[in-house]
């Protein structure tokens, strides 16, 4: 029985699809540092 390369191929398109998938996902969900509060300031000009 000849191996079933076309299966293969589809197995690691999948795999390289849901890996790419995750990754922007987590890159959806993982906000950025948000910027800091101008109340935290020291407010040694004042």
């Amino acid at each position: 029985m000849k191996p079933n390369y076309q299966y293969e191929k589809r197995q690691r398109e999948m795999e390289k699809k849901k890996k790419k998938a995750e990754k922007a996902q987590k890159k959806a969900t993982t906000p950025e540092p948000p910027p800091e509060p101008e109340t935290v300031t020291p407010q040694d000009k004042a």
